[in-house]
């Protein structure tokens, strides 16, 4: 089974709304997980929004990449434009993507945009 890691800067909205997508499309055909450069809380807004869909992250806490290993995941995806800040073994995984998506936490009328 694929592994994917979804990265941005504190793992507190962008990252943990794309695991709880993840997650739930992707249940039994693929493993995810979300990190951060470093660890935060994840933000009530970016439970809230998923809350909205049906999807429920409340479970999902802030971790920081350092408590990974790159060579354990196939696809890596920066959802911040930090893939630039990333450690060269998570850049050159086999699929790596560096999405730039709003920050939601600097403008928290956004978050349903962003989700």
């Amino acid at each position: 089974m694929k592994r994917v890691m979804f990265v941005c800067k504190k793992n507190s909205a962008r990252s943990q709304m794309a695991e709880g997508f993840a997650k739930t499309l992707g249940k039994g055909k693929i493993e995810v997980v979300s990190s951060g450069l470093e660890a935060s809380q994840v933000r009530e807004e970016a439970i809230a929004t998923m809350k909205e869909i049906g999807i429920d992250i409340t479970d999902q806490h802030s971790k920081p990449l350092g408590d990974f290993k790159a060579e354990d995941f196939d696809v890596v995806i920066s959802l911040c434009g930090c893939g630039v800040n990333l450690p060269n073994d998570w850049v050159l995984r086999e699929v790596f993507q560096d999405w730039q998506l709003d920050d939601p936490a600097e403008q928290p009328e956004i978050f349903p945009r962003v989700r």
